[in-house]
């Protein structure tokens, strides 16, 4: 994953583009018949915003300006704490660059791959567990409980404060976001896209195969393991969990489309 490559390319693009301007202007011929000027085309259109945020509310605007992105760290595990708990952000939340993880983990969701190192939260602890020998594997059910603490959590996240904390730190999540090779891209518009991707993952029925080509297990069916990083890992979650957690996207969709959000 490297999304700010997407800025450099663009950058490439246009130096070639004013290379090529300068050679075919020092090629062209001195004796040339006056040219009426011609006025500028106009700018691109910006893409259109689908699900504008609406402004922080009184007491966002009470605690202060925000702090510049590279320094807020401290101030975003506070809010968290408030809405989540403090042991909560302590044991679960990975502690530096917390809004720029978030924003490339929820970028990388609906793709193919999700770097790990660039989680916002620590690693789900235990370990795999596959039913069967690596020549006739299944998904074991043992593995939905690793994520049950987890769930129990986002279970307990009470949307409306959440959704509090991310609009009052929208702009910093926007800056993020447009770091990573966006800088037309509205951050708000991403998140929905990003949590139908997650409300679409469908729920395969009887045990799953699995198969073991390298050191990790992939979906024994094509058309599993072509799924988006996030949909499979809500089935590698088990259905209860998967239905907890897209109980509460529902919630969190509902919160970041609204405008203004309920106090």
């Amino acid at each position: 994953m490297n999304k700010p490559m997407i800025g450099v390319a663009a950058a490439v693009f246009v130096a070639a583009l004013g290379g090529w301007y300068i050679l075919q202007h020092r090629s062209a011929p001195p004796a040339r018949a006056p040219q009426t000027a011609q006025p500028p085309a106009p700018p691109p259109a910006e893409p259109a915003i689908m699900h504008p945020l609406p402004q922080a509310g009184e007491d966002g605007a009470s605690k202060g300006p925000l702090p510049a992105l590279g320094d807020s760290d401290t101030a975003m595990r506070n809010a968290l704490g408030e809405v989540v708990g403090a042991a909560a952000v302590k044991n679960d939340l990975n502690p530096e660059n917390i809004i720029r993880h978030i924003v490339v983990t929820i970028d990388n969701l609906p793709r193919q791959k999700a770097a790990v190192d660039k989680r916002p939260t620590s690693a789900v602890p235990g370990t795999f567990i596959a039913d069967g020998d690596e020549l006739h594997a299944t998904l074991d059910a043992q593995n939905f409980s690793r994520y049950q603490p987890m769930v129990a959590v986002v279970r307990n996240l009470d949307m409306q404060r959440l959704g509090s904390v991310y609009v009052r730190f929208y702009p910093l999540f926007q800056h993020a976001y447009q770091d990573l090779g966006y800088p037309s891209g509205y951050f708000n518009d991403r998140l929905v896209q990003v949590i139908d991707v997650l409300l679409a993952t469908p729920q395969p029925r009887g045990p799953i195969e699995l198969v073991r080509p390298n050191v990790m297990y992939d979906f024994a069916d094509p058309a599993l393991e072509a799924l988006p990083a996030g949909q499979k890992l809500l089935i590698r979650m088990g259905p209860e969990n998967e239905a907890a957690i897209k109980a509460k996207l529902m919630e969190l969709r509902a919160v970041v489309t609204a405008a203004p959000l309920k106090r």
